[in-house]
Formats: C-alpha cells, sequence, structure tokens
C-alpha cells in the first residue's frame, strides 16, 4: 500500500503540472489571455473562489466524506485511492499558493518582469523551481497522514478487503484475540506507528536539507 500511496502522491503533482501545460496552450494565445492573468495570476476572483472552495473542502471530515464515496462506488483499492486523492490534494494546494504568494513578491521576480517576461515564463522558470522542494517535503509528510487513513477506513471496512493484507484489516481481526493474543493487534498498529514516525523524520530532514534558510541557521 505504501508503494500505492507514494504513486498516488506523484501522481497529483504530475496532474497539476499537466492542468498548467494545458492552461498555458489553451490561455497564452487565446481571446482570454489578458482576463486570466488578471483573474488567476493577479490573485483575483479566480484565485479567491479556488482559495474558499479549498477551505470549505478542508474543513470537511474525512471518514465522512469516505464513507459517501464508498457508499456510492463500493469498496475496492481504486476507490482507496480515489478517497485519498480526495482528502489529500488540499494540503498541497494551500502550501503550494502560500509559497508562490512569497515567491512572485522577491526581486527577482520584479526582475523579470522589468525585462518582459511573460506570465508564464516567470511561473516555469522561476516560481515552479522555488516550490518544488517544498511539495517534495509536503508530499513525504503527507504520505503518513495517508497511511493513517488508509489503516483508519480498512479497520472500518471502508477500504482494503480481506484477504489482501493491510494493517487496518490485520488489527480489525486481532480485536476478537485481543486478551490471548494481543501481538495481533499490537504488531500492526506498531509498524503504523514506526512507518509514520520514520516518514515525518524524513520530512523534516528534507526540509532542513532543501531549505536555504535552514542551512543558514545550521
Amino acid at each position: 500500500i505504501i508503494s500505492y500511496l507514494i504513486f498516488l502522491i506523484g501522481g497529483i503533482l504530475i496532474l497539476g503540472g499537466a492542468v498548467l501545460l494545458l492552461i498555458d496552450r489553451f490561455v497564452n494565445t487565446g481571446p482570454l489571455r489578458r482576463r486570466f492573468k488578471l483573474w488567476f495570476l493577479g490573485g483575483g476572483f479566480i484565485d479567491g473562489l479556488i482559495t474558499r472552495f479549498v477551505d470549505i473542502w478542508y474543513a470537511m471530515p474525512f471518514l465522512m466524506v469516505a464513507l459517501i464515496v464508498v457508499l456510492i462506488f463500493g469498496r475496492g483499492l481504486n476507490v482507496l485511492l480515489f478517497v485519498l486523492a480526495l482528502i489529500s490534494w488540499t494540503s498541497f494546494v494551500r502550501v503550494v499558493r502560500a509559497q508562490v504568494m512569497v515567491l512572485k513578491e522577491l526581486d527577482y521576480v520584479d526582475a523579470a518582469k522589468v525585462c518582459g517576461a511573460s506570465h508564464f515564463r516567470i511561473l516555469y522558470k522561476h516560481l515552479l523551481p522555488g516550490i518544488f522542494n517544498i511539495a517534495i517535503v509536503v508530499g513525504t509528510l503527507s504520505t503518513s497522514g495517508l497511511i493513517l487513513s488508509e489503516a483508519v477506513l480498512s479497520f472500518v471496512g471502508a477500504g482494503i478487503q480481506p484477504p489482501k493484507p493491510a494493517w487496518g484489516v490485520m488489527t480489525n481481526e486481532g480485536r476478537d484475540y485481543l486478551t490471548i493474543a494481543p501481538h495481533q493487534v499490537l504488531v500492526p498498529s506498531l509498524a503504523i506507528f514506526l512507518v509514520c514516525l520514520s516518514l515525518n523524520f524524513l520530512g523534516d530532514w528534507l526540509r532542513d536539507r532543501l531549505d536555504p534558510r535552514m542551512r543558514q541557521i545550521e
């Protein structure tokens, strides 16, 4: 399941890049060019609308959303990956947007504007490299949350189904033998704890290594 989660995070990042590329091809040479730049890249109506939608979606309890999706589409690994994508994309959007808001005010971005660089050239050459490192860190830290979410959904019967192996399924099946064989609950629970803790440490280490401000503090 960890490999599936890593594949899911990579897919989210690739999908975001593909969307930006499609927007570039459609808008940069069309009649909507000036209006799109004003609304979206300028932080106007579209930016505010997307931000409000993300805030509302972020406030929704993930378990309720997951159960509704499972009730509609049924159980299975593909449905589980779809649910995890639904509950994980908002964290990327919020962090990346906040980073872009900081980067676009820096001197080298202003210098690129003075030199006549287009909005999309600034996006590709100056903003995307600046958010790549933080996207890696957020992806690493989000993986632990996705593992916990998968374990919870499998534990309540809305995720991976037996006989497929999953830590949530093992914990659920071990409840009946907790008094005579507690290791059936402790081992998968400890595995979840150690993997999530290791991923959090990895995310902190990547942040320290990739963030130049943290290197200056050292």
